[in-house]
Parts: C-alpha cells; sequence; structure tokens
C-alpha cells in the first residue's frame, strides 16, 4: 500500500509500546497511535512516516476494548506523565508483563520455559496518589501568572496541571502554596527562551511513613525575595521539615544546579521501609512508590536467599536501602555508589539502625568494584577483603557499565540478584551473563509506576559449571 501524510485508514491494534500507544499495521508497516488500544478498530489520520513505521493520529475508536476506562486527569494523554489512564489497571499489569517477557526472550535470548516465573506484583490498594517525589517545572502563561504543569512528550511546552492524581496530596498543597506566595509577592518564573524570571522548578519529598516534607526551589538566581515568607506559609503544613533553595543559573534542561542552600529546618528527611530508618538528602535516589518498595525490596531478599555467611556487594546502591535489607541476613555487605551525597546518607542510616557490618564507598560501580576484586585500598572505611559470594546490581535505565560486568563474571560469584527499571538493558546484561557462566533462574516484575509504561523487575541468575 502507497502510504503519504495525511491518509485516513482504518486499522486492528494488536500491541502496546512502552509508551502505551497503540501498535498496529498496514502491509506489515508498523503504525504507532497515541490513545489507542490493543484489540480496537480504529479510524487514524498518518501524521509521520520512517522507513519501517509511522506515527499516526487518532481519529475514532471504532470497536473499543472491554479494557478501556475513563481517565481521571483531563490532561493525562497531553503532559505525558502518565499515559497509561485510559488502560484498566489490571490490564496494564498484564502489558508490563508481557514487556519483560518479550524483551527477555528477543533481546536476552532467554527460554522462558527454563525459569521460574513469578506474578507481576501490583498495587493492593487503588492505583493513585502514590508518589513521594515531584519535581515541577514553573512557568507563566500569556497572563503572566505562574503555573505549575509537566512539558509535553518530547518538547518544553507546558501542560498546567491543577491536583496531579498521581502525587501524594500534600504535595500539591506544597506546590499550590508556594504558586500563591509567587503570585501575591509578585515572583516572576523562569522564562525558558529568555533566560529570565526567577522560579525553574518546584521539587518536593515527603516521607510516607513518617509525614516528614522536604521542598526545594529551584531558582534561576542567587536569592529568593521574600524567601521567609514562603517558609512561614510552608511552615503551615504539617510534616513541614526542610526546605532548600537550590541555585541553577544556566541554560540547561538539567533541574538542580550544584549549590544548595537551607533556609529551614533539617537536611534531610526520613522515612522507613520496613523496620529500617532512611535519611534522605535532597539529592539522593529513593524510591517513589513507597507501598511498592518494599515488595521490590523484599523480593531481592527473597531471591538472594542469604543464610548469614554470605559476603554482598550491592552495587548502585543509593543510600542504602537494600544493603541494609540485605545486612540483616548476610555476613557483610559492601554498598557501592556514585553520588557523594547518597553515601554520606547510606553510612548514616547504617548508624541510626545500628547495623555495623555493612561498608559504603564512592565512585563508580565499575571501578570501584574492580578495586574490590583486586583487593586494593579503598581508604579508612575499608573493612574487609573477601569477594562476593552475591552480587546485587540495581543500576539506571541504561544498565550495567560493561566494565562492571566483565569484574562480575572474572570474580564467579555464586548468584547475582539484578535488579532493573528498564526490560531492554535487563534482558542485554542477562545475554552478557548467560554467554559467561550464568543462567537465570527466577523473574518477578513490580509495578513501581501505575498509570505510566514503566516497570520494576527482579532477576536472579545463579553461576553455572560451563
Amino acid at each position: 500500500m502507497d502510504l503519504k501524510k495525511n491518509d485516513e485508514l482504518v486499522i486492528i491494534i494488536d500491541d502496546l509500546g512502552s509508551q502505551g500507544e497503540g501498535i498496529g499495521h498496514v502491509d506489515g508497516y508498523a503504525l504507532f497511535v497515541k490513545g489507542a488500544l490493543p484489540g480496537e478498530r480504529v479510524r487514524v489520520r498518518l501524521m509521520k512516516q520512517k522507513k519501517t513505521y509511522g506515527f499516526a493520529r487518532l481519529i475514532e475508536v471504532l470497536e473499543p476494548s472491554s479494557e478501556r476506562v475513563e481517565a481521571v486527569c483531563p490532561v493525562s494523554s497531553s503532559c505525558g506523565g502518565c499515559t497509561w489512564q485510559h488502560i484498566s489497571y489490571r490490564e496494564q499489569l498484564a502489558f508490563k508483563e508481557k514487556r519483560v517477557r518479550d524483551c527477555l526472550t528477543r533481546i536476552g535470548g532467554v527460554d522462558l520455559d527454563r525459569v521460574t516465573w513469578l506474578p507481576i506484583l501490583g498495587m493492593d490498594e487503588e492505583p493513585w496518589h502514590y508518589r513521594n517525589k515531584a519535581q515541577f517545572p514553573v512557568r507563566e502563561d500569556e497572563r503572566g501568572i505562574p503555573q505549575k504543569g509537566f512539558f509535553a512528550s518530547h518538547s518544553h511546552r507546558l501542560i498546567p496541571v491543577g491536583d496531579c492524581e498521581i502525587q501524594h496530596p500534600v504535595i500539591n498543597q506544597v506546590i499550590d502554596t508556594i504558586l500563591k506566595f509567587m503570585r501575591e509577592y509578585h515572583v516572576r518564573a523562569y522564562q525558558e527562551q529568555e533566560h529570565r524570571g526567577l522560579v525553574r522548578h518546584i521539587y518536593v519529598r515527603h516521607g510516607y511513613h513518617t509525614g516528614q516534607i522536604m521542598v526545594c526551589v529551584v531558582i534561576n538566581g542567587s536569592s529568593l525575595p521574600h524567601s521567609e515568607k514562603m517558609v512561614e506559609r510552608l511552615c503551615k503544613i504539617q510534616g513541614m521539615t526542610s526546605i532548600y533553595l537550590n541555585v541553577n543559573k544556566e541554560k540547561t534542561n538539567v533541574i538542580l544546579g550544584k549549590e544548595m542552600k537551607r533556609i529551614y529546618g533539617d537536611p534531610y528527611i526520613e522515612d522507613t521501609i520496613g523496620d529500617i530508618r532512611y535519611r534522605i538528602s535532597p539529592q539522593s535516589f529513593y524510591q517513589v512508590n513507597p507501598r511498592q518498595t518494599e515488595k521490590l525490596y523484599q523480593t531481592a531478599l527473597s531471591f538472594a536467599d542469604l543464610k548469614g555467611d554470605e559476603i554482598v556487594w550491592d552495587l548502585y546502591c543509593g543510600i542504602g536501602t537494600i544493603s541494609l535489607f540485605l545486612a540483616k541476613n548476610a555476613k557483610h555487605v559492601t554498598g557501592v555508589e556514585l553520588v557523594p551525597q547518597a553515601i554520606e546518607n547510606a553510612r548514616e542510616n547504617a548508624r541510626i539502625n545500628g547495623i555495623q557490618n555493612v561498608e559504603f564507598h564512592c565512585g563508580s560501580a565499575g571501578e570501584i568494584a574492580e578495586k574490590l576484586y583486586r583487593n586494593q585500598d579503598l581508604g579508612t572505611h575499608r573493612q574487609k577483603s573477601q569477594k562476593a559470594n552475591v552480587v546485587v546490581v540495581d543500576p539506571p535505565r541504561k544498565g550495567c557499565d560493561a566494565a562492571l560486568l566483565d569484574t562480575i563474571v572474572k570474580m564467579q560469584p555464586d548468584k547475582i540478584v539484578y535488579v532493573s527499571c528498564d526490560p531492554a538493558t535487563l534482558a542485554r546484561d542477562v545475554k552478557m551473563l548467560g554467554e559467561n557462566g550464568y543462567r537465570l533462574e527466577k523473574v518477578q516484575a513490580c509495578d513501581m509506576f501505575p498509570q505510566g509504561g514503566h516497570v520494576e523487575t527482579v532477576a536472579c541468575l545463579q553461576r553455572v559449571d560451563m
């Protein structure tokens, strides 16, 4: 079929992309259709063509899927923050599990018939208002009034939002308090094109179990006029614990600048996972869905199956969340993380929980793992010299560093527990490890991001004789 831009077509949607877009085919040519669901017969208009696939706009759903539901948020299809709201939660879980399976099969070359597959861990409660962290850009509308929102997909066009339905309600309250302060004291929002204006982003963290709140206002300047009035208003919100200004004067897409100015309260907030208490600084990584985080970490602990005499390395350890879970059942745990502030938090978290069989090192996972493997000096925090029986990795979306995987293969731990936030890079790394003596034994996905397309996965690999 000879296709051209603006052609109208009727197609059947047979799959779902990672961002929630429906995928249909015309004579083998794939079309991605935002807002369409598998099983639906839809009328679309062709908008953009590539060699082997194209993009089409949904005009009309002729035969809807039984799994289609009405989106709760009126701007969910445009803001890009949670693009799966039109899919029933049951079907969201099924699609996420399918994506993990497909990646492991197609990219990883895994025979899933030889793998123990545990059902995806969905939310037991309503899958809304779960996020404990928000980073809202602030811009001015055509009247000059500051607005919070999210950038439309692949753009810096702000889509204003009211109360975000996936954020904890207190986060919406904090943001609205700051916006009201800005309007009353004529504090200008950032204007990206002109690189003018002051408030760029509002960044909020909330301790789910403790109720403690941290606020960070990112400014294109050195100070915030009338900041004492903003602090006064924020402190009326129950749980307000820490308030920062972050200075970012650069023309950049990076949210946080290098300079943090604490203008109220403690340098951290605290929260708990299970019976472990954590201190969280502004730039430390901490999972955004606390109700699911404990399930994720308990799965990692279960897969590690520690008996009490193991030496464990926890690479990409953040503030020590998984490390301290593991330490309860291990002989010794060594954590590695690139962010210095996170390592400070990790050491403090071990101290306040009275956990002594852990150590933490700051640096890239690949470099530090190689030094640990070679038993090289790592300074005053070095306690042990033994190589790991069990390695736990929790890398960013790009997956594990190649040098790190090489070191792990050389060391030959008995078991690798891989906590992944991207099924494609998990599958790539599983393939490499499979070619070097490790068999994938167990997999369990965990839904940390209801109403969006991302999925976390815990995988267990066992060393086998080659």
